[in-house]
């Protein structure tokens, strides 16, 4: 495998060929947004993951693919993740979708307020919705059960390689720590590969050893 999950802004996307889909990540921002394109291979549909900002650019990795957008998924209403959103969905006219609490903040009003246990369907791919609650109120991350090449998780600012996103009061931290014990490392595999809103990818297992520092220290 080349991929490696390292981009910076202005440069290439990284490009993960897999039997069932192809995932694009680039970064855009002095920020370091992560943007993601997930394509199905059968079908030509795609989806991208946060229009973080340089509408323009954004609009070159759909052309990188197939050149079409069905699908918009925000995961989360932070500006630096929503620069790009209105001029993305208008150019594509693709479905948006945010989580449910996060959607009256957002520039653009989701066509779709994602739950959590709902589902992304991408062509034949299917993305279940996870409500992770603490960085923002309607914090969403989406995981895709790839049959031959394991779970590929898309995170926002939820999660990154050594720690959750920031998280403002104690009871949002324990929210979260919460969400991400029983939601996502209880239910996924070690080898699930992760991808945040910014910054370089890991796997759970990676991350899984520290969980008990990351409630301890309280951010």
């Amino acid at each position: 495998m080349t991929y490696t999950g390292h981009v910076v802004p202005g440069g290439p996307a990284d490009v993960r060929t897999l039997r069932r889909a192809t995932i694009r990540k680039m970064a855009v921002s002095a920020m370091n947004n992560n943007v993601y394109l997930v394509t199905c291979t059968e079908t030509g549909e795609q989806l991208l993951i946060d229009a973080a900002d340089d509408a323009p650019r954004c609009l070159a990795l759909v052309q990188e693919g197939t050149g079409r957008l069905d699908h918009l998924v925000t995961t989360h209403r932070h500006s630096d993740h929503v620069r790009a959103l209105e001029d993305v969905a208008r150019a594509t006219g693709a479905t948006t979708y945010a989580g449910a609490e996060d959607a009256d903040a957002l520039p653009v009003a989701p066509d779709v307020r994602l739950r959590h246990g709902d589902v992304v369907t991408v062509g034949v791919l299917e993305l279940d919705v996870i409500h992770l609650r603490g960085h923002t109120p309607g914090s969403v991350a989406l995981s895709w059960a790839d049959p031959d090449d394991g779970t590929h998780l898309f995170t926002g600012d939820s999660l990154f390689p050594g720690g959750h996103g920031r998280t403002t009061t104690p009871e949002d931290h324990h929210s979260l720590m919460g969400d991400l014990e029983e939601r996502v490392f209880a239910k996924h595999e070690d080898d699930t590969w992760f991808y945040p809103g910014h910054g370089d990818d890991s796997t759970l297992g990676v991350e899984r050893p520290s969980l008990a520092e990351w409630r301890a220290r309280g951010w």
